[in-house]
């Protein structure tokens, strides 16, 4: 009789409505990226976030979740900055009501911009937030593609291009609104368990970082 497979420490936790990663089910260089993934958690946050604990029960798409997502988000090879990002983020998230995604890029939009009440006003309504003119153009942008996906239109893109965006920023803010709206679909249905940690994170900051923006 074969023997029962365990999983490893790492995968100890019931996080989901899926059942736990095994670590034999994953390669010795998927387990590697898992890894070192969860080390750069712990540098920044201090602790790991529970979705990525939760991926690995199917690697190769793990693995391919994790360069998509470095491909939207690595400053040096992107045009848009990661805090206008982030923001667009939220604004999909709260259409979307992703209580995993707005717990999580919430706490990451504090740590870039150092202003919590400003985050917060992004996370439940962007229309009450102090914007530029361009990230107004954004937030409006990634809510109408959205909540009207069924009337996408070349205004969407005129309407940044008059904002003052370029080209490749603009393929990349529908690269971003489609990464979120993706990725609220499938977490909402697999229903990680929010990190306490993110609550409470990134709160503290006293001044405002100065941040680029679009």
């Amino acid at each position: 009789m074969a023997r029962p497979r365990k999983n490893c420490l790492q995968f100890d936790e019931q996080l989901s409505y899926l059942q736990k990663p095994i670590r034999e089910e994953m390669t010795d260089e998927q387990y590697e990226l898992f890894n070192k993934n969860v080390a750069v958690m712990q540098k920044n946050w201090g602790f790991i976030n529970n979705l990525f604990k939760v991926l690995p029960l199917n690697a190769s798409q793990y693995e391919g979740f994790l360069h998509f997502k470095a491909s939207l988000f690595t400053p040096e090879t992107c045009y848009l900055s990661n805090a206008d990002k982030e923001m667009m983020g939220l604004v999909v998230s709260s259409v979307n009501g992703c209580t995993y995604c707005l717990t999580t890029h919430s706490d990451m939009l504090r740590g870039l911009t150092g202003d919590p009440e400003w985050v917060d006003h992004i996370t439940y309504n962007y229309r009450t937030a102090k914007l530029t003119k361009k990230q107004r153009a954004l937030c409006d942008y990634a809510y109408f593609v959205t909540v009207h996906p069924g009337e996408i239109d070349t205004d969407q893109v005129d309407k940044l291009r008059k904002a003052g965006f370029n080209d490749h920023e603009i393929l990349e803010a529908a690269f971003v609104a489609g990464y979120f709206n993706y990725t609220n679909r499938w977490v909402s249905t697999i229903a990680p368990k929010p990190n306490s940690g993110h609550f409470n994170h990134n709160r503290r900051i006293k001044t405002r970082k100065s941040v680029k923006k679009a």
